[in-house]
């Protein structure tokens, strides 16, 4: 089986397993670490998400980063999950236990929003596995806003299924992923295209310029090189010092290819 179809199978079981004992999760004292053990964590790991960092990758780059620190106004703030890619921030997920009514509650929402906006995420999650309601965090929240500003989709976990190829879209760890596509790029990274500077073309035929294949870096990664970076050879050259733009850079995978002199 492929791992999306291990995923529909695990989501399934945590959906029957939560509707068999429905009335026993929605009390108030089946709280809100017992929902993230049982409920909130393997429903993310069936999304590929290495929730407890099994693989042993360092801190800063793990794909889950629990009561993560992120700076809200002057204060310090944790939201419960921290989902990342190469140490960059992709979303937050707050969870809540079943109690709570996550559609019309206000505070659960303006609170996710608030964290996915003073750390600039586009969306960010609000859940109690038996709820799941998506937030838009790219505008600036207000805690008299009503529940449904900023709401881009909710639904609850009697939909899991009907909505899993969305799910798996949008949330799991190898849609998250940017496309190989985007980022392997084949030619010769030690030379540019500076290479035939102040040299008669016409002594170039098209087998000698395959063989040559110089590799434009700039044209290739632009939003990289609009941050600030360059890069050449087999390593990066730094312009702006700053831990940021060189994850950024770091990102992208390139493949010296065809062309060797």
């Amino acid at each position: 089986m492929t791992e999306k179809e291990i995923s529909l199978i695990t989501i399934s079981d945590l959906v029957k397993r939560f509707s068999d004992q429905y009335d026993i999760y929605t009390k108030g004292d089946y709280n809100e670490t017992k929902t993230r053990r049982d409920f909130i964590d393997p429903f993310f790991k069936a999304l590929g998400w290495d929730i407890d960092n099994s693989s042993g990758l360092a801190e800063s780059y793990r794909d889950v980063i629990h009561e993560d620190k992120i700076k809200v106004g002057d204060n310090t703030k944790s939201p419960d999950y921290c989902f990342t890619l190469s140490g960059q921030k992709k979303f937050f997920v707050e969870a809540k236990q079943p109690s709570i009514y996550v559609k019309e509650d206000i505070y659960p929402a303006f609170q996710v929003r608030r964290y996915g906006w003073s750390a600039k995420l586009p969306i960010s999650i609000v859940t109690d596995f038996e709820e799941f309601a998506i937030y838009d965090c790219t505008k600036k929240p207000h805690k008299n806003n009503k529940v449904t500003v900023g709401r881009i989709d909710y639904f609850t976990f009697r939909d899991y299924i009907e909505k899993f190829e969305f799910l798996w879209d949008t949330f799991s760890k190898i849609r998250v992923l940017p496309t190989l596509d985007d980022n392997i790029k084949c030619g010769n990274s030690l030379i540019g295209p500076d290479f035939y500077d102040g040299k008669q073309m016409s002594l170039f035929g098209v087998d000698e310029m395959k063989k040559v294949n110089v590799f434009d870096w700039e044209k290739a990664f632009p939003g990289v090189f609009g941050r600030g970076i360059s890069r050449g050879g087999a390593g990066i050259a730094e312009k702006e010092n700053t831990e940021k733009d060189i994850l950024a850079a770091d990102e992208h995978i390139t493949r010296i290819g065809d062309g060797r002199l």
